[in-house]
């Protein structure tokens, strides 16, 4: 199996290439559960983090390790979570759809209404694993914008081919995209 290697501080993966259409792989990056790379990104994010802000915001799944650290880092006792369905749990939940370039259909973002209730009038950054379309954190966005808060930043470990473009985001590293012989796709 092709590989590409990334290095984040002293983290080195080797994270295979995995076909998601007719001409275009993706180096898989799994960072739930991979607690030390989690760390270290966190710890390398933390400069990046506004100076006045008042909760960490991920989506399900993999950047909630990536948010919880940033929260307990950057002195903040709790981080918060967009769902990506509806749990029985919740109260006037929150909702919007997003196409992501690692899911096959529309997926459901949802926001706790006990949560949306913590985050009007709060200035919230928005953290994901990897950003590569920028329609999941444009969902997001969306929804927070819903619960009256004001994202001041996003943050990602990769950007994602194109989105390493971005100006918008601030991020560790780009992430190419590649062809299906392994290459790196030009953009």
């Amino acid at each position: 199996m092709k590989t590409y290697q990334l290095i984040i501080g002293d983290q080195r993966r080797n994270l295979p290439l995995i076909p998601i259409s007719a001409d275009t792989a993706i180096a898989s990056f799994v960072l739930l559960g991979d607690d030390a790379m989690s760390y270290t990104a966190a710890k390398l994010l933390l400069p990046k983090l506004p100076k006045d802000f008042d909760y960490v915001v991920t989506v399900e799944s993999k950047g909630i390790s990536l948010a919880h650290d940033l929260a307990l880092l950057s002195g903040h006792p709790r981080s918060l979570v967009i769902r990506k369905s509806v749990k029985g749990y919740m109260k006037d939940p929150l909702k919007t759809t997003v196409n992501a370039i690692t899911t096959t259909h529309e997926q459901e973002l949802v926001l706790d209404g006990d949560d949306a209730k913590k985050l009007q009038g709060k200035r919230v950054v928005l953290v994901d694993d990897v950003i590569s379309t920028g329609n999941s954190i444009h969902a997001a966005c969306q929804l927070l914008d819903k619960a009256g808060c004001h994202v001041v930043s996003k943050l990602a470990i990769l950007a994602e081919g194109p989105a390493a473009k971005r100006t918008d985001i601030q991020f560790l590293k780009p992430l190419p995209l590649f062809n299906l012989d392994g290459t790196v796709k030009e953009f």
